[in-house]
């Protein structure tokens, strides 16, 4: 019978496999003395970054801190009290002068002009979709921005501005692991990827930024999971009770308004139905929607699935080429 409790685990015994499959890929496979994790205060990189520090000692771990100019205020201090807690090494690495040198803020702006011909310093944005319950929903993003004298508006994105937004917003996960590999490199360590199986799936990442990595210990895991090892592994509370968000844009913004049909826990719940072949009849009930609803959800999934398939792809060759 489907519910709630399908995405259960033993905490204990999986951070056991898992800190012993991480030995084996790193040390072993990878041939690597340790690992850098970048940590951005949610729960994600703070899980990560405990698995590595029991699978290779805390002195083996390198957490990075790369805030910018539109980061959130609490990231920092939750990421420096995360490896506070696990006695893990830090090192704060600003990327915004790198950001401002590769004309991120400059191009985001000029693209955000194209509609909005009056945002400059001083304004904010963010990116949203309209809700999966919304009936006949278009399933297109919009932009909403701050005025300096608190005005909040949002408008409708062309092609070409939504394109240019996001690639120029891309810069800030590609500078972030070129920083990630550089102390990698220096260290002789492996880089560690961050993203959930809710994340990675439904393709929420960046290609050659957030989605690049050596190793990925938590993709096999639903977020709902995630939690659970979090409380298991001692994460601190603050970090537990934060909501996911992108820490992205320079406006507030949740997963769910930029990417995500539900919350994570319903959403987890009806990407594990999907998986393995639960009606939306039944799926309805438990996670508060009707099943017209849930049909959306599974359509968005299937969705999401193809338009990301490229993320994930290696880069093609025209003819094969023995793998050493």
């Amino acid at each position: 019978m489907f519910n709630k409790d399908v995405l259960k685990l033993d905490p204990a015994a999986e951070v056991e496999r898992i800190t012993g499959i991480l030995r084996e890929q790193v040390l072993g496979q990878l041939r690597r003395r340790g690992a850098v994790v970048g940590i951005s205060g949610g729960i994600d990189s703070s899980v990560v970054a405990a698995l590595c520090a029991r699978a290779f000692g805390k002195e083996k771990v390198l957490g990075l801190f790369m805030p910018e100019h539109h980061s959130s205020d609490d990231a920092l201090m939750l990421g420096k009290m995360l490896t506070g807690h696990f006695g893990i090494e830090a090192i704060v690495e600003d990327i915004a002068p790198g950001l401002e040198g590769l004309g991120c803020y400059r191009r985001q702006e000029e693209a955000i002009r194209m509609i909005v011909p009056e945002y400059g310093e001083g304004w904010k944005c963010k990116l949203v979709l309209p809700s999966i319950l919304e009936s006949e929903r278009l399933n297109i993003t919009r932009l909403t921005v701050q005025s300096p004298a608190g005005e909040v508006s949002t408008v409708r994105l062309p092609l070409n501005a939504y394109l240019q937004i996001v690639a120029a917003t891309n810069f800030k996960q590609r500078v972030r692991k070129m920083t990630e590999y550089y102390h990698a490199d220096r260290l002789n360590y492996a880089v560690s990827g961050t993203p959930n199986r809710l994340e990675y799936d439904q393709g929420f990442f960046v290609k050659q930024g957030d989605g690049s990595a050596d190793f990925k210990p938590i993709a096999h895991l639903y977020k709902t999971q995630v939690y659970q090892l979090a409380e298991y592994l001692g994460v601190p509370a603050e970090i537990r009770r934060r909501p996911p968000t992108t820490d992205t844009f320079s406006m507030p913004q949740t997963q769910e308004e930029f990417y995500f049909a539900l919350p994570y826990d319903r959403m987890d719940l009806c990407l594990y139905a999907a998986n393995h072949g639960v009606s939306a009849e039944e799926v309805a009930p438990v996670v508060n929607l009707t099943s017209a609803q849930v049909e959306r959800v599974f359509k968005d999934i299937e969705a999401k699935r193809r338009a990301t398939r490229y993320l994930h792809m290696r880069p093609l060759l025209i003819d094969p080429v023995t793998e050493v």
